[in-house]
């Protein structure tokens, strides 16, 4: 049998009915098992695909011949919608377990057909409102001065029911504002709340990295992710490099650090110095990815430093243990120049994340230091250029050097003060 290959979307696949990675919709699901002939027989539920990252489960009771990619009319409350198939048979059981489906609770409605011309029409006239309503919904929910933001809309096949995905910090009471988008729309409004990460996912993008997001692609369940993370892959701590695309810490924080925690467990203890004959040594940095631990003889400064492996540097602390100082640590020297700066590292690894940032402006000189135009003085205390008539400077320095104290100021007008008057009432004064 002669292999043949096809190209869809940049994917490449060996007679695959379901294979294909289809890079029309996000979080794209391949099945491995699609050419087998037990595999649909085993089940009859399958997965189906709407906008974006919205996806459900149905039956299949009348036993169509789905495949993926085909485009069939399932039920819905109210009406019908209109979906993909993205996948069918064992796979979907393992899917519906990954993502914490309870059958018991989950209500799997019926496949009804195929999906006809008619059906994709009244579709693409629904979806086509889509922005449309999302903009004046943002201005309904601003007008009544609800703390939320509507990030996406998305209409039902049949153009009855509007999904309303909103993001707010708290508990918002919208029930008037469910009103008001039933009267303004007139159709049927459900509200879904949502985090920065599933908008960042319904929206898409490419990341610093260069590829798709991980939350468009792949990403279902999103765990919280921590400074502590950076801090332990040694990445400098900068909100701006380290947020994604939703302003959060970005999700690949936590893809290595399962792989840092296991290799910094090797590494030796920070406050266990090394003592030997030539002094004693203090752990200055480490590399847990490398396997080496540099020492110095300084506890502040990189003095003096010696690389070494942790099973050297545990072999001389089980030495100390015992009473024992080796004469020397018996590592590679360095210098401080081979030792990079943690503090500054480069997140990427690849290029400069600041080469966007605008640069600050650089502070203005004094007025009094620059260059006139004219040539002229600068200015005097008083603000003008007129020279002073008792011919001191403008600091009230004389030219001999010295500085004449201020006239005193009990005489004022020929008057003297009311202390130094005669006291008429007191004649032996």
């Amino acid at each position: 049998m002669e292999d043949k290959f096809t190209l869809n979307n940049a994917s490449c696949c060996f007679l695959a009915k379901g294979c294909c990675r289809n890079s029309a919709h996000m979080l794209p699901v391949t099945d491995w098992l699609c050419d087998l002939p037990e595999n649909v027989a085993e089940t009859d539920l399958v997965e189906v695909q709407f906008k974006n990252t919205r996806k459900g489960y149905y039956h299949n009771v009348q036993h169509l011949p789905l495949e993926k990619g085909s485009t069939i009319v399932v039920a819905s409350n109210p009406g019908t919608d209109l979906g993909e198939v993205v996948l069918t048979g064992r796979l979907v059981k393992l899917q519906m377990q990954k993502n914490h489906i309870d059958t018991t609770r989950y209500e799997v409605r019926d496949v009804l057909r195929f999906a006809t011309e008619e059906d994709i029409e009244r579709a693409e006239q629904a979806h086509a409102k889509e922005q449309e309503t999302m903009i004046k919904a943002r201005q309904l929910a601003k007008s009544l001065g609800l703390e939320m933001k509507i990030g996406d809309v998305e209409y039902q096949g049949d153009g009855s029911k509007a999904i309303f995905y909103y993001i707010a910090d708290g508990r918002v009471d919208f029930r008037q504002l469910i009103k008001v988008y039933a009267e303004t729309f007139r159709i049927r409004v459900e509200m879904k709340q949502i985090g920065a990460r599933q908008e960042a996912g319904r929206i898409g993008g490419t990341g610093p990295c260069g590829r798709e997001l991980c939350c468009t692609t792949w990403m279902t369940n999103f765990s919280s992710v921590g400074t502590g993370a950076a801090r332990l892959q040694n990445i400098s701590p900068n909100p701006q490099k380290l947020a994604g695309m939703c302003a959060k810490l970005k999700c690949c924080l936590n893809f290595e650090v399962p792989v840092y925690e296991e290799a910094v467990r090797r590494m030796p203890q920070r406050n266990i110095p090394l003592e030997t004959k030539e002094g004693t040594y203090y752990l200055f940095t480490t590399d847990p990815l490398k396997g080496t631990a540099t020492y110095s003889t300084d506890q502040r400064m990189p003095v003096n430093l010696q690389v070494l492996t942790p099973e050297q540097a545990k072999d001389i602390i089980e030495m100390n243990r015992r009473g024992e100082k080796p004469d020397t640590l018996g590592g590679k020297s360095t210098t401080a120049t081979d030792v990079p700066e943690i503090g500054y590292q480069n997140v990427v690894g690849q290029d400069d994340l600041t080469r966007f940032d605008k640069k600050r402006r650089p502070q203005r000189d004094n007025r009094d230091n620059r260059p006139r135009r004219d040539n002229r003085e600068p200015r005097n205390n008083r603000g003008d250029n007129r020279p002073r008539l008792d011919g001191r400077d403008d600091k009230g320095f004389h030219p001999d050097g010295e500085q004449r104290r201020r006239p005193d100021n009990r005489m004022r007008n020929n008057t003297p003060r009311t202390n130094d008057r005669p006291n008429t009432n007191n004649p032996a004064k």
